[in-house]
């Protein structure tokens, strides 16, 4: 079978403009709270996806740490690719596919840094391992092969043992949102979706689109 003839239709709900919440944050945390009753794997992934100094696009998967009013908010080295290009472009795409739901939700807007002290009380609540990994990894720069990452990581582990301390490069970014889209799949690919918009005095838009 060609891979053009591999279709399916949707119809396990739909989706109102009429009926979404006010704010599109939470209309967001109601769907990721169904997402996660389903025990859909990793329910938190989103695609991040940045503008290079080159202007070409980038994405990548990464795991949100927390939503709230202010945005949307995970961690990362901020010596990365991704990084780099959010330094020269502060402005980025997420979207989460919840394929089990038949659901997808796609958030433009800018990006900033979080405080230090957000910083560090999230590295401290991770796994030592993962702490250890964070320090012994050069994220996106080469590496001559996995032994010298491995011993890498064990010199951190033998160096900072039960302690070890977040390096300045390591830390989170928040993505204030100015456009969030909700599609929920149909049938007949007349699928559905809501656009909300940010307006100048911080309220929000919405309107239907066509799928």
């Amino acid at each position: 079978m060609s891979i053009a003839e591999l279709r399916k239709d949707y119809s396990r709900a739909s989706l109102s403009e009429l009926d979404v919440a006010a704010d599109p944050i939470a209309q967001f945390s109601a769907w990721l709270d169904e997402a996660i009753s389903a025990q859909i794997p990793e329910p938190t992934a989103m695609s991040v996806a940045t503008v290079g100094i080159d202007g070409r696009p980038s994405s990548r998967i990464v795991l949100l740490k927390q939503v709230d009013a202010d945005g949307f908010s995970w961690f990362t080295n901020y010596h990365s690719r991704k990084g780099l290009e959010i330094d020269q472009h502060p402005y980025v795409a997420l979207l989460f596919h919840w394929v089990e739901l038949e659901r997808q939700v796609r958030i433009e807007g800018k990006i900033e840094r979080v405080s230090a002290a957000e910083n560090d009380h999230y590295f401290a609540s991770r796994p030592l391992s993962s702490q250890w990994g964070a320090i012994a990894s050069q994220q996106s720069q080469t590496v001559d092969n996995r032994d010298t990452l491995e011993a890498r990581f064990s010199a951190v582990e033998q160096q900072y043992g039960e302690h070890p301390i977040r390096p300045a490069h390591w830390g989170g970014y928040r993505v204030v949102p100015e456009q969030m889209e909700f599609w929920q799949g149909r049938r007949s690919r007349l699928h559905d979706r809501v656009l909300y918009t940010r307006t100048e005095d911080g309220g929000w838009k919405r309107q239907r689109l066509q799928p």
